[in-house]
C-alpha cells in the first residue's frame, strides 16, 4: 500500500523472534517500516509488531530459518535492500510498475483500496464535484499521496505528509476537511479514542491493490517465499494471524 517517501532518518531497531534450528548464514534478514499500524509498528519496548511482522515470522518457521526483523524508514528501504543490508521486505508494499523496475514481488499476501475518513455526522462527498476547494491530507508518494496528486490535483488543495500519523494529528486538529489513506490502517486507527469524533466517508475504491514481499531482482527467495506463503494459507496459520487483527478476511 505504499509506494517511495522521502527522506526520513533511518530506524535500526532489530528483533529475533524465531531460534529454529539453523546455521548462521540461514538467518533470513526482513525489513519493516514500524509506522504502518495495525500492520507494522515499535511497541513500548522498542520490538516490531503487527500483521507484515507476525507474517515474516511465519513464513520463517515454514521454511525453518531463523528470522531476523529490522526497522527502516520507508524512502531508505528498496536501497538498503538493493545493497543487501536485508534479504527481503515485507511492510505493506504496494506491487506498482515503478517498484518492479528495481525489485521483484512475491505473490500478494494481502490486498487493499483507498477510503476517505473526516468528521462524524458532517456531510462529506466524496464525488469529484463535492471535493472541490476542500482540504485532503495524505501519506506522502503511498497509494493514497499518489492519487490526490495523479487525480485530484485540480480539485482540492492537497497536504502530504511523512507518516499517516501526522495525516491524522492535522485532522484531530482541524488543519483538514479530510484525509484519504489506504482502508486498512484507517480501520485500526477508527478503533482508537483519538478517532471517536471521525469515521468513513464514501464507499472503498483502488481495491485492485496488490501487496507483496519485495526482493532483490532476480533472488530465488522469491520461490521459497512463495511457497511458504502458500503453505501457511493452506495449513490455517494465516488465518490465524489476519483473525488477530481483523474480522474480515484481507487475503
Amino acid at each position: 500500500m505504499k509506494p517511495t517517501r522521502n527522506a526520513l532518518a533511518a530506524l535500526l531497531l532489530s528483533a529475533s523472534a524465531f531460534s529454529l534450528p539453523a546455521s548462521a548464514g540461514d538467518t533470513l534478514r526482513i525489513a519493516t517500516e514500524g509506522a504502518w499500524a495495525p500492520f507494522n509498528f515499535i511497541d513500548q519496548s522498542g520490538t516490531p509488531q503487527g500483521f507484515d511482522v507476525d507474517i515474516a515470522y511465519a513464513l520463517c518457521a515454514q521454511m525453518q530459518t531463523r528470522c531476523e526483523v529490522q526497522t527502516q524508514a520507508w524512502d531508505g528501504l528498496i536501497p538498503a535492500l538493493k545493497v543487501k543490508k536485508f534479504d527481503a521486505i515485507i511492510a505493506s508494499m504496494s506491487i506498482t510498475e515503478e517498484r518492479l523496475r528495481q525489485v521483484d514481488f512475491s505473490e500478494p499476501y494481502y490486498s487493499g483500496g483507498l477510503r476517505f475518513v473526516a468528521a462524524k455526522g458532517k456531510a462529506f462527498d466524496t464525488r469529484r464535484a463535492g471535493l472541490q476547494g476542500k482540504v485532503i491530507g495524505a501519506q506522502r508518494a503511498t497509494v493514497a499521496g499518489q492519487y490526490l496528486e495523479d487525480q485530484l490535483a485540480d480539485v482540492v488543495e492537497m497536504k502530504l505528509y511523512d507518516t499517516n500519523e501526522a495525516v491524522y494529528l492535522d485532522l484531530q486538529a482541524g488543519r483538514l476537511d479530510g484525509a484519504l489513506s489506504d482502508e486498512l490502517p484507517t480501520y485500526e486507527w477508527l478503533k482508537s479514542e483519538a478517532a471517536k469524533a471521525f469515521e468513513y466517508k464514501g464507499e472503498a475504491f483502488a481495491k485492485d491493490d496488490k501487496i507483496g514481499i519485495a526482493i532483490r531482482k532476480g533472488d530465488p527467495l522469491r520461490e521459497r517465499l512463495n511457497k511458504a506463503l502458500q503453505a501457511i494459507v493452506a495449513d490455517g496459520t494465516y488465518a490465524k494471524i489476519n483473525a488477530k487483527y481483523f474480522p474480515f478476511s484481507i487475503y
